[in-house]
């Protein structure tokens, strides 16, 4: 793909609009929480009254983080982030826009230099705040910086069928990793949309959902955690080079991602068909294995009866949005709001309030490799881990303006 045109596409900001984004960023000094009142505690599905749940959250995480104090350049805080701005479209609160524009502004300075080589996919999922920042403010520093992600493409390593590498490192060539369709396939649909290059952006996110769904995915519908064309990594069948479990939340950024793209494209894109076909095989899959008691999905997604296993709330959150997300939109049956409205309790029950009076969000996985059912199980179940703020964020943003409830 050859980018270097896409600046013509760039728009000057007008002056009232680039003093209106200033002016938000002082707001941050002087946040004033406005947190629902309820019992400390009390889980969220428990509510009598409707409250805004995704303010709740977005407030209370700034109460804990600055922009400063967030974290660094991570596809996690991205995560949050991208939530975030759902949020901000809805309420038009200034605040939370300035929050994401002072985050982005410790990486980007004033010429568009961000000091990232992007060698992973997961360093390029915050690429999509640069996209809005563009579109909100009109600076062309974020376009610059956004186009040093479509230039990396260019010279990234893919395997013989062209899908991205997870990573470009030893440790990660030649593997497919299901998280990273959402690492880098939503950024280029969005860039293409903001910049007038959707022609090129769209072709090869579909590409790249369809190269890894090929790979990934199994006739349950579901889709393995990761893929080794080489067959060298520890975790790789020899035969297949699958790795041997289906992980909830890979599999919820590739039903997140799928969702995204089709939104994105045209209906007469040549392979959408293809990636349509492969997200309503995952839908039935996310149906069967939804646990009937909890409405949740559990860490290791087939094997809820086994010894350790928990339902995980982040995947939960993933796969409640694309169901609702691709029922509303035509995608899906539209028996699977049913589905989708079952997700959403069961999600809710896992946030509250604290004695703080601050949102907690619980059994969230923290970041994860490849590994076996045991490496799963035992993963960390933490609270407010940004996977899970982020996909809740998401989600709830969507349920919120459908009928999903």
């Amino acid at each position: 793909m050859n980018h270097a045109h896409l600046r013509s596409h760039r728009t000057n900001p007008s002056t009232l609009r680039r003093a209106l984004i200033s002016a938000l960023a002082a707001v941050l000094t002087c946040l004033v929480l406005a947190v629902p009142g309820r019992a400390a505690g009390q889980p969220a599905a428990s509510a009598a009254a409707p409250t805004d749940w995704s303010a709740a959250m977005v407030d209370s995480t700034a109460a804990r983080y600055t922009p400063d104090t967030i974290g660094g350049w991570s596809y996690p805080v991205g995560l949050f982030l991208y939530g975030e701005y759902q949020v901000y479209q809805r309420t038009h609160d200034a605040r939370y826009l300035a929050y994401i524009k002072s985050y982005v502004d410790r990486f980007v300075d004033g010429e568009g230099n961000i000091d990232q080589s992007f060698d992973s996919l997961d360093s390029m999922q915050a690429g999509r705040l640069l996209v809005i920042l563009h579109h909100e403010t009109g600076e062309a520093k974020y376009a610059v910086a956004a186009e040093k992600i479509l230039d990396r493409l260019n010279t990234y390593p893919r395997t013989s069928d062209g899908g991205f590498w997870h990573a470009d490192t030893s440790s990660r060539a030649h593997q497919l990793w299901a998280d990273g369709v959402y690492m880098v396939n939503p950024f280029l649909v969005e860039y293409g949309k903001e910049f007038g290059d959707s022609a090129a952006t769209d072709a090869e996110a579909v590409k790249q959902l369809v190269v890894y769904g090929g790979h990934l995915q199994q006739p349950s519908g579901l889709l393995k955690h990761a893929y080794d064309e080489s067959r060298t990594a520890s975790w790789a069948d020899p035969a297949t080079g699958l790795a041997p479990e289906y992980w909830c939340r890979a599999v919820g950024w590739y039903a997140m991602a799928a969702v995204n793209v089709l939104d994105a494209t045209a209906a007469g894109q040549p392979e959408r068909p293809k990636l349509l076909a492969v997200f309503q095989r995952l839908a039935a899959g996310l149906e069967k294995y939804q646990d009937p008691e909890s409405g949740r999905w559990y860490q290791v997604m087939d094997k809820g009866s086994e010894s350790g296993n928990w339902t995980e709330t982040s995947c939960s959150s993933m796969f409640t949005y694309a169901l609702s997300r691709g029922a509303e939109q035509g995608y899906l049956a539209p028996h699977y709001k049913a589905v989708a409205a079952k997700g959403y309790r069961g999600v809710l029950a896992r946030l509250s309030l604290g004695d703080d009076g601050l949102t907690n969000l619980t059994d969230i996985s923290i970041g994860t490799n490849v590994g076996d059912y045991a490496y799963y199980v035992g993963r960390t179940r933490a609270t407010n881990d940004f996977h899970g703020l982020g996909a809740f964020l998401i989600m709830n943003e969507q349920v919120r303006k459908s009928s999903v409830r």
